[in-house]
């Protein structure tokens, strides 16, 4: 832009008697010198440019992967709410059913009972109506024998069961979680037969808590063992007010009622149970006033702890963590209980046998492996939660290969891992491949067989880690899998796999070609809700854990039903790996009943 004379000469600018040729110069200069500036900033410009386009390609992979992710997550959750239909369906025809029956069938007695009393009220009055005459003194005999025993006559006037029947739905963390989603809620506790105990029953001290423990019975007498039942207690005071308590559920069958009463004087102390009083209710409770002193001699009195410890043991007949079976059917013994100690199971999956007497438990939840004798004790754990190689992030299935290794397979870490028969760390495959991998076994070339539930796709690797084969693919085809979970390996070299949604056990060469398929979607002999956990037995059988029916099959090695494991004393709920122990019994991992359960099996 050419300067005027005025911006060169007239003192408007920083040099007033610069003359016009210098100034231009000086002009130029600096312009050429900001070109320059700009020029060197383009190529920056262009990488950033490059760059960013390169984040926002990026970004537009993620979300199509993402989408993708979403709809087949989705799908498959949607599969899986619809199978946790059907089993809380079942599981709420069943439940009403049992108590139905019961409550039918004391209906029934009492509606016979109240017949024949009837009816021998109305013949007693015709014959009263009529004179007396030696004829008829033997028939009046009789009636007043049938009366008298009529009168003893016992008939179950107390309820034998209640009409408690809810649903609990929790759905916080319902992707995880979803095969443990609803709870039918009921117990067996009666009224009539449910007792309390303890000081507190009877007697308090103004201003201190009180306790008083109730245990809930059956119809029979026998403990309950599970909580939740509707019970609600009331301390009524001389002018009639109510003193709140608070009720705790031990969630066992047993329930503590702690108070505190603000002033002395003769209570009432209402315990009720579905509404009904239980035995002994309402009590008397004497409220009483006693200095510090006396109070704490009392809280110290050691006779009087000793006396409390015992009725209490005794009332909530604690379990012994390996529990032997009280009732003749197959179940041995069940070990565990939730939680995160030793003997302990949160979300047990995977289950297998070594040769040397060893059962493995994939305790998914709390990241580790256990292990325990075929008796059932309690030997070693090992496993650190992480996402590093020799870390656990969700062990889902175990295996034993036959140098005595344990092979696990980790879900959330999407790989394999290797440990020697101490629990060390030795090394892992698959990563990379695997997307989801659930349940692992071992051929009989000590192969790795990965049923990678996510993919959809068994792979067969090496120990070393080379991938040898892999068949299987999204979909309902006869090579194809929808969430497949577990597998074994029969005497043929065959791999043996579940195929959760499709409701059907699969059996492949090596190779991957389909040899034989069997099951259908139902509740009857050979048909399957969702199939998990399976083993092949020396003849070649086959035994699946079937998951949303609750139980165990056994089928021929052409896939023909032959028989059930009588699971019936301590009903399964949710089972998932499933093996054979070395002396041949059938140990499954009952995961909503957070145990393992071991079955004596004929072979």
């Amino acid at each position: 832009m050419p300067l005027c004379e005025d911006c060169v000469a007239g003192g408007h600018g920083e040099h007033p008697n610069v003359p016009l040729s210098q100034a231009l110069a000086q002009h130029r200069s600096a312009l050429q010198e900001r070109l320059g500036t700009v020029q060197n900033r383009l190529p920056q410009i262009s990488d950033a440019l490059t760059f960013v386009k390169e984040i926002l390609q990026q970004l537009t992979n993620q979300r199509a992967s993402i989408e993708e992710d979403i709809q087949s997550s989705f799908e498959d959750l949607h599969k899986q709410l619809d199978v946790r239909k059907s089993v809380l369906l079942m599981e709420l025809e069943v439940t009403y059913g049992l108590k139905q029956k019961v409550l039918q069938a004391q209906v029934e007695s009492l509606l016979r009972g109240q017949g024949e009393m009837t009816a021998s009220c109305s013949q007693t009055e015709e014959a009263l109506g009529e004179e007396a005459c030696a004829a008829n003194l033997q028939a009046e005999r009789d009636l007043g024998e049938r009366l008298g025993e009529l009168a003893s006559y016992g008939l179950p006037c107390q309820p034998e069961e209640n009409d408690q029947l809810d649903l609990l739905m929790e759905t916080d963390g319902l992707r995880k979680s979803i095969h443990n989603l609803g709870t039918i809620v009921t117990t067996s506790a009666v009224a009539s037969q449910s007792e309390a105990m303890g000081a507190g029953l009877e007697q308090c001290v103004v201003g201190h808590p009180a306790s008083v423990t109730i245990v809930t019975r059956d119809k029979a007498g026998g403990a309950c063992k599970s909580g939740n039942a509707i019970l609600s207690a009331e301390v009524f005071t001389p002018d009639g007010s109510i003193v709140d308590g608070e009720i705790v559920d031990h969630k066992n069958g047993t329930y503590e009622f702690v108070y505190i009463v603000p002033k002395e004087g003769d209570f009432s102390l209402a315990l009720r149970l579905y509404d009904q009083h239980i035995k002994g209710s309402p009590f008397k409770l004497t409220v009483t006033r006693v200095s510090e002193t006396e109070v704490e001699r009392r809280g110290k009195s050691p006779g009087q702890k000793k006396k409390g410890s015992k009725r209490t043991s005794s009332a909530l007949g604690t379990p012994r963590r390996k529990t032997q079976n009280p009732i003749e059917d197959d179940l041995i013994f069940r070990i565990g209980t939730k939680g995160r100690n030793k003997g302990e199971f949160t979300n047990l999956q995977g289950v297998a046998a070594s040769s040397t007497g060893r059962i493995l438990i994939a305790d998914s939840n709390n990241q580790c492996v256990q292990i325990f004798s075929n008796e059932g004790e309690f030997k070693s754990r090992f496993g650190v939660r992480g996402r590093s190689p020799g870390q656990l992030q969700r062990p889902t299935g175990v295996a034993v290969h036959p140098s005595g290794d344990i092979i696990i397979a980790d879900y959330d870490n999407k790989w394999v891992s290797i440990f020697s028969c101490e629990g060390k760390f030795k090394a892992k495959l698959g990563s990379g491949r695997l997307m989801g991998p659930k349940g692992v076994s071992v051929d009989q070339n000590g192969h790795v067989i990965v049923v990678d539930n996510k993919a959809c796709t068994v792979f067969i690797f090496q120990p070393t880690g080379k991938l040898i084969t892999k068949f299987g693919s999204r979909g309902n085809g006869d090579k194809q899998f929808a969430g497949p979970h577990f597998a074994a390996v029969n005497n043929n070299n065959e791999i043996i796999v579940t195929d959760f949604h499709n409701h059907s056990v699969k059996v492949f060469t090596p190779e991957g070609e389909l040899v034989l398929k069997f099951g259908s979607n139902g509740e009857g002999n050979g048909q399957f809700n969702a199939p998990t956990g399976v083993a092949v037995d020396v003849n070649g059988n086959i035994i699946v854990a079937d998951w949303g029916n609750s139980r165990i099959q056994v089928f021929d090695g052409s896939g023909s039903f032959l028989s059930y494991i009588n699971t019936s004393a301590d009903p399964l709920y949710g089972p998932q790996g499933l093996a054979l122990t070395s002396d041949g019994h059938v140990v499954v991992a009952d995961s909503g009943n957070h145990c393992f359960k071991v079955y004596r099996y004929l072979q």
